[in-house]
């Protein structure tokens, strides 16, 4: 638990510094990247993570996707076609699927204020269905506090890879990595 407890504490050093207001939703992004065989500890120890937030004075909210795609697919009327054929469900993941979550955190920024910090957490999940680059693009206009996503997968060269296992993306957002100052 060591790792996620040293984890908290770098993200604390960050979200504690002043929030500058004039920054664009990009800016405003928190990526905690943290190796992917740690994700049970770190969902056992989100607590950390929010009560970090709070003693800094501001607020947390937490939009966990990580059953979105269940859900989105038990929605569709023709579902049993899509597991005959996955292949045909391609389309509808980079539409559909991409709007379904974008929706879900939008709700979830919007009923945030300007000082709260809203943690994302499932982001794994969406491995092989859509690329988190392509969510953080439909919403980073909706983020007026901070988003903080909870990220598996490994930061370099200002550059993200999910799950360590795809190319990665360069990304505006703020690391925090074992590897940030402790």
């Amino acid at each position: 638990m060591a790792y996620i407890d040293d984890l908290s504490k770098r993200y604390r050093r960050y979200i504690a510094h002043p929030w500058k207001a004039n920054l664009a939703g990009a800016e405003r992004t928190v990526f905690v990247v943290y190796d992917k065989t740690k994700e049970r500890q770190l969902r056992a120890r989100m607590g950390l993570f929010e009560l970090a937030t709070k003693e800094c004075g501001h607020g947390w909210a937490l939009c966990d996707i990580t059953r979105s795609f269940g859900q989105w697919i038990a929605s569709l009327e023709y579902r049993e076609s899509y597991y005959e054929s996955p292949e045909d469900l391609q389309f509808l993941l980079n539409s559909e699927f991409l709007e379904f979550l974008a929706h879900q955190i939008r709700q979830v920024l919007r009923s945030a204020g300007t000082t709260t910090a809203v943690g994302l957490l499932g982001v794994g999940s969406l491995y092989g269905f859509v690329h988190v680059s392509q969510l953080l693009q439909r919403i980073d206009h909706e983020i007026s506090g901070r988003l903080v996503v909870f990220f598996p997968g490994t930061y370099a060269r200002n550059n993200y890879q999910l799950l360590d296992a795809r190319d990665g993306w360069n990304y505006l957002a703020v690391p925090v990595t074992m590897e940030s100052p402790s």
